[in-house]
């Protein structure tokens, strides 16, 4: 290839939508340092001499900043993503920094409302993370939203224990100091990739499934190396040198999916240089369309609010704010991400109750983060290909995943040896799986065109669950535990009592949450019944057809140039 040839190639690999991919895994996975929080409640609890209903109060700060953020889904609309990434990047640093700040002592007297603020503001880049990320990347892949989002919010859910291991090869197991790595490589990482994450003209691609099946494998690959590493770590005692060599190997997966990023680009070069050649014979040609994600065009925002069109058409914001579709959905996202989260943020405090080493609280924080990828993995693709196969609804499957949390929640209340280690796994997968399912409904249903305005509707339900249930529910019923079985001005109880009521209640509620799912089960029936990605496909038929014919042209890894044998033939020199 020669120099120039080279460089336009390099060009359009970096600006094509395939490193655009490439870049949002990487974004994601430094998000999830969100899910770290369970490490250093401690040392905030040390700093106010709070009780738990107080700690809790905060961690509700923390959820409100992650998931109440219509501003950014307002800015989606009209400023470009990289000026929102710019912003995601200073939230996050100035968040967590002064939180390590006060931890640490540079701060006087911090108040409940410092911890409060600074821990929404850094919660706040996550969610606006997210809203940037996950907009782009289902409109560059409008057709296979449910297995992108599944890899996305897969990346989220495993950056937690990336971000530790690279934590504990620069700091080993200094907590406070982890305060301060989650405030500066996070946003580093946002920063380096904030310009190429953006929003890409589609030409279909012919095999885009086998492509997301590579790098399923891919993250699977990583996903096991880091359960692995977390049994390791239990066994034997790792020094920072041992944690550099892990780094490295994490890192190394990490880049992979460049690598098939380039591949693609060169695919996608070699498709369009032969669109272009038969083109030039002038043989009728049916166009290639890049999708329209405006299929609602004559709708105004404060028109036909309660005449809404067919699930899967483009609602306007209104006609999906006052949906019933939308309320159940809300619903279910109260329920079953505040249970999760109660669980997840109390899980430090849980595995001290129980009588488990810090070793072994690291440790299950990181099966958490590492069964949530699975979770948001495993509903991203089963889910699609059961829908696509079965006509399996997506709600159905949510309704599965909130009685596997049930399983975990009672493994907490009612705990054996080691249950808590079982209960880390059900409680990371089903949350995973319930984010996933309810991000990917909420596209299926209300169309594209105001995804990212639906996306933060919906999680405006979150943090009504995790208040009620995370503050008035477990974090008073874990004080009246300390006042009854422990002493009262240690603030922290010991015995498998500790959790019992709130975790009791937590399946109770749960269960509820099934049962308003089912009702969204009945209600979509039929819509999940049909094609609903058919006007997605509408080329591909075509397109596949014209791939045939040049099979190897679309494969051959280098740049070649096309002749016409004098017998009509493709051949390439």
């Amino acid at each position: 290839m020669e120099s120039a040839q080279f460089s336009n190639f390099a060009r359009q690999v970096v600006v094509g939508r395939w490193f655009s991919l490439f870049a949002s895994f990487l974004v994601m996975t430094s998000a999830g340092a969100f899910y770290l929080y369970a490490y250093f409640p401690e040392h905030i609890k040390e700093t106010l001499q709070c009780d738990q209903t107080t700690l809790n109060k905060i961690s509700f700060y923390k959820d409100i900043g992650s998931n109440i953020d219509v501003v950014s889904a307002l800015l989606v609309y009209i400023a470009p993503s990289w000026i929102l990434l710019l912003i995601c990047s200073a939230l996050n640093f100035i968040g967590y920094f002064k939180i390590w700040q006060a931890v640490v002592g540079q701060i006087a007297h911090p108040t409940v409302e410092y911890f409060g603020v600074y821990i929404a503001i850094a919660g706040n880049s996550q969610i606006l993370a997210n809203t940037v990320v996950l907009v782009i990347c289902v409109r560059n892949f409008p057709e296979r939203r449910g297995m992108i989002l599944g890899l996305l919010k897969g990346f989220l859910g495993l950056g937690a224990a990336v971000l530790t291991q690279v934590y504990l090869a620069i700091y080993g197991h200094d907590t406070k100091s982890l305060i301060l790595f989650i405030a500066w490589c996070p946003s580093l990482i946002t920063l380096f990739f904030a310009f190429s994450i953006r929003e890409v003209k589609i030409v279909k691609h012919p095999h885009e499934f086998r492509v997301f099946i590579q790098i399923l494998c891919i993250t699977l690959v990583l996903a096991l190396f880091l359960t692995v590493l977390t049994i390791a770590e239990q066994m034997v005692q790792f020094d920072q040198l041992a944690y550099t060599f892990v780094v490295v190997a994490i890192i190394g997966l990490l880049i992979l999916p460049l690598f098939i990023a380039i591949r693609e680009e060169m695919v996608q070069l070699n498709l369009n240089n032969m669109i272009k050649f038969e083109k030039s014979q002038s043989k009728p040609q049916r166009p290639i369309h890049a999708i329209s994600h405006n299929q609602n065009h004559g709708n105004s925002h404060y028109s036909n609010i309660f005449n809404k069109p067919e699930r899967g058409d483009d609602y306007t914001i209104l006609q999906g704010f006052f949906s019933i579709d939308m309320l159940l959905i809300c619903l279910t996202i109260s329920i079953g991400f505040g249970s999760s989260l109660t669980a997840m943020d109390n899980l430090g405090q849980i595995g001290e109750s129980q009588g488990y080493s810090t070793e072994s609280v690291n440790a299950m924080v990181s099966i958490i983060s590492i069964f949530n990828f699975v979770g948001r993995i495993f509903s991203g693709f089963v889910s699609e290909i059961l829908l696509e196969k079965y006509k399996f609804p997506r709600p159905l499957m949510l309704t599965l995943t909130l009685l596997v949390s049930c399983i975990g929640f009672l493994l907490v209340a009612f705990p054996f040896h080691n249950s808590l280690y079982i209960a880390s796994i059900l409680i990371g997968f089903a949350f995973g799986s319930q984010v996933l399912l309810d991000i990917t409904m909420i596209s299926e249903i209300f169309g594209l065109e105001h995804y990212a305005m639906f996306y933060n509707i919906a999680q405006l339900s979150c943090p009504i669950g995790t208040y009620v249930l995370k503050v008035l529910v477990a974090g008073k019923l874990y004080d009246e535990a300390v006042k009854t079985w422990s002493d009262p001005t240690e603030y922290i109880c010991h015995g498998e009592q500790c959790y019992r009521s709130s975790f009791t209640f937590l399946t109770g509620i749960s269960l509820l949450g099934a049962a308003i799912s089912l009702i969204l089960v009945k209600r979509t029936r039929e819509f999940y019944r049909e094609d609903i990605y058919k006007k997605f496909r509408e080329d591909m038929d075509s397109l596949k057809e014209e791939v045939e014919l040049y099979p190897h042209y679309v494969r051959q890894p280098e740049v070649e140039s096309i002749h016409v044998h004098q017998e009509g033939t493709i051949i390439k020199k």
